[in-house]
């Protein structure tokens, strides 16, 4: 049985450290002293900030353990969420946040000579996730915390993040992002709670004295599984859930016999083997190293997390395994670790030995599964060639799991083989394919989409034979975001002025946000003129960003046109660009009708191995510098690419923004959140009826969106006959646009540069349809143009948007996965 955990010790509650300004002045500096060797005077900010947050971690860490200790009880339900991505950026600031102590630390550096923004421009974004998927579990962990519910996030402790973006000559260049590169002062090694996870070897098949079949995995490579833990603390509630991550290691550090042979390589290989695995986040999967080390990562992250959970579950003194799914409960982030359904049949039944019957009924009874993506290219698919040299013993389980399921379609639908084909986990073909997103739905009891929109398109479409078998085990839950971090920390100035008028509960309860509709009404000119205020500051904080990693000035009174998200076609940053050149080509003309000076700001990573996205990158640059250094221009538009998009740049973003372009292909974008934050920072929204946007829309009204666009049935019905070049011989101003990129007018010293981009936005199997969607994009930007002449019905709106967010608060979205699928008791 697995050792007791040390932190069911922790009995009384243990004592809060004092949170003075004198108490933590005085730690701060015994940490520079006696931690880091480093005296009062000229202490550079990097040391001030490391001694600041240990010492602010001493002050969580009590509330840490107790929330621990009181839930490490016999028969105490928990969740888990397992996910490849936390993309928690920068905790400094989100912990002074959540224990109130804005102004108690602000006092306590007076003796330092560092301000609290120098310190955190210290701290490195954490490097943990890419893009929404990340974000989106970040946020989660945040309201489970400021919930109460007892749920830990599982993920790996990369130690480089997935890139670094620095542009040269217009195009994306990628450095390694060596975020722990100085250690991280928020996290906890705990090497006693060490997993041990295997690949590889083959697997063996005996019976036991009683005559029952068993199997077990022999001859495999071990790598070690060493837990870092990192404290998510609650909105002023004194609770602190744990992000615990996961770093590889080899079981040994090197083979010391080749090592004193001379060869030095080898003896170290196993070593630097086993690191690769959290070495970088998503490794480029495009050669079959890059496609193993991803799955290596995976299954690490199931098998460890699992383990691990186990170990806790009999640690707080449970011990009937058939009891386990009542008080456990695993949500797992998209298909990245639903190999966890497999694994966790395997402990069950290799080292527990369970029959499978047994194992299956607690299985199907704790897994959940979140799908992010209406992209059936996004869903992973494994080789099983690849999976039998890796991970065989899960092989023969997933293979024992299908069988008996196609049993059970059979049975649903006797002689159906179309239907078993498409249902079956594993794609039969030229290369058999273990489809991971069919192995989530067969294992678990609750399947999600993130937004009305995506759980229907799922229903309908990519998930239609399982709805047809199982209708009840599919549900809806909108994604939402933290009012913490993108509304309270981000925008203290908006922040302040909401407090003002209707008291701080809406930083908890953000529905409270209704308070302000009353206040949009035109009569209020004061509260107006501050909430202009406000906006105008946060755009002179964005403006100064621009101008610092752009080189361009953005003037804070045009309007701020920003669209900003991972580079994907299906995002279309193409069709901002094109817009871009349209408004280019009309000051050219002299058509300045209803004109509204506007800067576009466009930011987002490309994949490495997407030559489209950085293409697209390389186009907005080009535009960019034409357009800017055209005198007949004269700044009434600019445009900037912003290099390295991060959270802690998100959180100057999106309080400065004007207009959000959430443009996605129609039935394309499961939810998304950049959505929510611009919309919480008010923010008006032009965009397609697709994902979050169309629950934003029913929010917000009609009249305070710009709605653009085919829908997806649409999009749908016109696929197969889509014909570009109609638009084209329809809107010369369309036209215009593609003529000025075809004859090289942003290229000149490079060209067919951008052939690639035109061949695929021209081609009737263009999937994105971006033509089909210019002429309703241009209407929609021109009506956004004349709203903005009006000031005071623009700052109507952009009150209404900010008091209509409240549903998007991801505390509603974890209320609801609990109610629905968790089932957790808050302490």
């Amino acid at each position: 049985m697995p050792d007791q955990t040390p932190l069911q010790a922790c009995q009384p509650t243990l004592e809060s450290l004092p949170v003075t300004a004198d108490a933590i002045r005085q730690d701060i500096k015994q940490y520079q002293f006696y931690h880091l060797g480093r005296i009062l005077k000229d202490c550079p900010p990097v040391y001030t900030y490391r001694a600041l947050a240990w010492t602010l971690r001493d002050r969580l860490m009590s509330d840490w353990m107790n929330t621990y200790a009181r839930r490490d009880l016999p028969g105490k339900r928990r969740a888990y969420y397992m996910s490849l991505e936390f993309l928690i950026g920068r905790a400094l600031s989100n912990h002074v946040l959540n224990l109130d102590l804005d102004k108690t630390a602000r006092a306590s550096l007076q003796d330092f000579g560092h301000s609290m923004e120098e310190l955190v421009e210290e701290e490195p974004d954490a490097g943990l996730g890419n893009g929404g998927l990340g974000r989106l579990a970040a946020c989660f962990m945040d309201s489970c915390a400021s919930l109460d519910l007892p749920v830990m996030g599982y993920g790996i402790h990369y130690e480089y993040g997935m890139f670094r973006q620095r542009i040269e000559n217009g195009y994306q260049k990628e450095d390694a992002d060596h975020w722990l590169r100085d250690g991280n002062p928020w996290e906890v090694e705990r090497t006693e709670f060490i997993q041990r996870v295997q690949f590889g070897g083959r697997t063996e098949h005996f019976t036991d004295k009683e005559g029952v079949r068993h199997a077990r995995w022999v001859d495999t490579s071990d790598v070690l599984a060493i837990p870092f833990d990192m404290p998510i603390s609650g909105y002023r509630n004194h609770a602190v859930n744990t992000l615990r991550l996961w770093k590889s290691t080899a079981t040994d550090a090197f083979n010391l016999d080749e090592f004193n042979a001379g060869s030095y390589t080898e003896a170290v290989q196993e070593k630097n083997h086993a690191e690769h695995i959290s070495m970088v986040l998503y490794p480029n999967d495009s050669s079959e190293n890059g496609k193993e080390l991803r799955l290596r990562q995976q299954y690490f992250l199931a098998s460890a997390s699992l383990k691990d959970a186990l170990r806790q579950w009999h640690a707080a003194g449970n011990s009937d395994l058939s009891k386990f799914a009542d008080d456990n409960v695993f949500q797992m982030n998209d298909t990245h670790p639903t190999i966890a359904v497999a694994e966790l049949m395997r402990l069950l039944m290799d080292d527990y030995r369970l029959d499978w019957d047994k194992a299956w009924a607690i299985t199907t009874q704790c897994m959940a599964y979140t799908n992010h993506t209406l992209l059936p290219e996004a869903l992973e698919r494994w080789s099983v060639a690849l999976f039998e040299r890796l991970l065989p013993r899960l092989l023969e389980i997933i293979y024992e799991i299908n069988a008996r399921f196609l049993r059970t379609v059979s049975m649903k639908w006797p002689g159906d083989l179309d239907r078993q084909r498409r249902m079956s986990i594993i794609e039969e073909g030229g290369v058999q394919q273990v489809r991971m997103a069919w192995l989530a739905i067969v294992g678990s009891f609750s399947v999600n989409g993130v937004a009305a929109l995506h759980s229907q398109l799922l229903r309908d479409g990519l998930f239609r034979d399982f709805v047809d078998l199982w209708p009840d085990k599919f549900n809806n839950k909108t994604n939402g975001v933290t009012p913490r971090r993108w509304v309270a920390h981000a925008n203290p100035g908006m922040s302040a002025l909401i407090t003002r008028e209707i008291g701080d509960g809406w930083v908890a309860d953000l529905s409270q946000l209704e308070k302000l509709k009353p206040l949009a009404e035109l009569s209020n000119k004061a509260f107006h003129a501050d909430w202009h205020a406000a906006k105008r500051a946060n755009k002179e904080r964005l403006a100064a960003l621009v101008k610092a990693d752009c080189g361009v000035e953005f003037n804070p009174d045009a309007l701020f046109d920003v669209q900003v998200k991972r580079i994907h076609e299906y995002k279309r940053q193409l069709l901002n660009v094109l817009h871009v050149i349209h408004l280019y080509s009309r000051i050219k003309k002299g058509h300045m009708q209803g004109w509204a000076d506007r800067c576009v700001l466009i930011g987002g990573k490309a994949a490495p191995g997407y030559a489209m996205a950085k293409r697209i990158i390389k186009l907005v640059n080009s535009v960019a510098e034409v357009v800017n250094n055209d005198p007949d221009v004269n700044g009434r538009l600019k445009v900037a690419f912003l290099p390295n998009y991060r959270v802690s740049s998100m959180e100057i973003i999106a309080p400065a923004t004007d207009l959000s372009e959430q443009i996605s292909t129609a039935g394309k974008e499961a939810s998304g959140t950049g959505n929510m934050k611009f919309m919480m920072n008010g923010a008006l929204t032009i965009g397609t009826y697709d994902g979050a946007n169309i629950e934003i829309l029913d929010a917000v009204g009609e009249d305070n969106f710009f709605l653009f666009g085919l829908r997806a049935g649409e999009v749908d019905a016109l696929r197969g006959h889509y014909q570009p070049h109609t638009y084209l011989e329809q809107d010369h101003e369309l036209r215009d646009v593609i003529d000025l990129i075809g004859s090289g007018h942003f290229n000149p010293v490079e060209p067919g540069i951008f052939d690639m981009i035109l061949g695929a936005i021209l081609s009737p199997h263009d999937p994105w349809m971006t033509l089909a969607d210019f002429r309703s994009y241009v209407d929609a930007q021109n009506l956004v143009s004349l709203a903005w002449h009006d000031k005071a019905n623009w700052t109507r709106m952009s009150i209404l948007n900010t008091a209509s967010s409240g549903f998007f608060s991801t505390d509603r979205t974890m209320a609801e996965y609990n109610r629905d699928i968790w089932k957790l008791r808050p302490a």
